[in-house]
């Protein structure tokens, strides 16, 4: 009791990638950007869907699949739940990030770090199992488009998102309250940007076979389960697409979903950068991988989704020139 007495009344030293000032700096001016270009970009993608009748319906964003839209609003929808996912996200750990950069004082305390930690595992997970519900999406759209409509049902739409929240919620506490357990009597140094999961357990001074795999368990089932089934969903997509006879089709089929499969492959290529390695080896140059997922994946999303979609240029010229403005209201 004393030794966990101890820990929860302590505080932690977010040191950052580097504790030269003029480097701080740099770090400081580079992490604001980005956060600024992932806020309005992610911003941007939610406001020209939610005030485009031809990306959304009033209810839930396509209770009501009009003609020239069915094969696209469920996508949409979707795409809206991960940019909010995303600004989370991020709103999650850069604000902190950048108040330490430029300040003297970078404690965090144990109930913060505890919050921190809560939301950055509950929004990965949640960000993981949202592109797999859309790679669903995708192979039903172009591997049975005369039963999408009915396949990608509002209420199935609704259950599959529900689903994704409920299971990141858990996985998110699940970790949490493990690491209630877990005590820090050594260094409180964290030579990181913010409180990670391998980052604490590795300065751990108690015993945590029961984390690591729980971690390891249930981390198969977020990760793994949903990377093997946007595989699998991809494989069937690129055979439905080899098997259109005119070069157009298969342009046109390929472009529904390639923005799709550059987000996964950049999110999964830096997330396993960082946690496809044993504990032990896990160290602090690790960090430039998790900016990658944590700060590079959330800011490129916008770019990704909006960058060959024509529906998207259309929504988004119309926003900005504030022709859609009043359907907000």
């Amino acid at each position: 009791m004393e030794g966990a007495n101890q820990t929860e009344g302590s505080e932690f030293l977010l040191l950052g990638m580097s504790e030269s000032p003029k480097q701080q700096k740099i770090l400081f001016w580079m992490f604001l950007c980005m956060y600024l270009v992932t806020v309005v970009g992610n911003a941007l993608i939610i406001l020209a869907i939610s005030s485009d009748s031809r990306l959304h319906t009033p209810m839930y964003f396509f209770l009501a699949i009009s003609s020239d839209s069915r094969l696209h609003t469920p996508m949409y929808f979707f795409l809206v739940n991960l940019s909010f996912t995303d600004l989370f996200f991020v709103t999650n750990t850069i604000p902190k990030m950048l108040v330490n950069l430029q300040s003297q004082n970078k404690a965090i305390a144990y109930a913060g770090c505890l919050t921190q930690l809560y939301f950055l595992v509950s929004l990965v997970a949640l960000d993981n199992l949202i592109l797999a519900v859309m790679a669903y999406d995708r192979y039903v759209a172009i591997c049975h488009p005369l039963h999408y409509v009915t396949a990608m049902s509002p209420g199935l739409c609704i259950l599959l998102l529900s689903l994704c929240w409920v299971f990141s919620v858990l996985y998110g506490l699940i970790h949490t309250l493990l690491m209630t357990r877990v005590t820090f009597c050594g260094s409180r140094k964290i030579h990181y940007l913010f409180c990670e999961m391998y980052v604490l357990l590795r300065l751990a001074c108690s015993n945590i076979h029961v984390n690591h795999t729980v971690l390891v368990a249930t981390g198969c089932f977020i990760f793994l389960i949903p990377l093997g089934f946007m595989i699998t969903s991809y494989a069937r997509i690129v055979r439905a697409i080899l098997r259109i006879p005119s070069a157009t089709g298969k342009y046109k089929a390929f472009s529904t979903c390639a923005s799709h499969l550059a987000v996964v492959s950049l999110f999964y290529g830096t997330l396993g950068m960082v946690y496809l390695q044993p504990l032990q080896t896990y160290s602090m140059k690790d960090s430039v991988a998790t900016v990658m997922y944590a700060v590079v994946t959330p800011m490129m999303n916008p770019f990704i989704y909006s960058l060959r979609n024509k529906d998207m240029h259309g929504a988004l010229g119309r926003l900005l020139q504030g022709k859609a403005f009043w359907k907000l209201t």
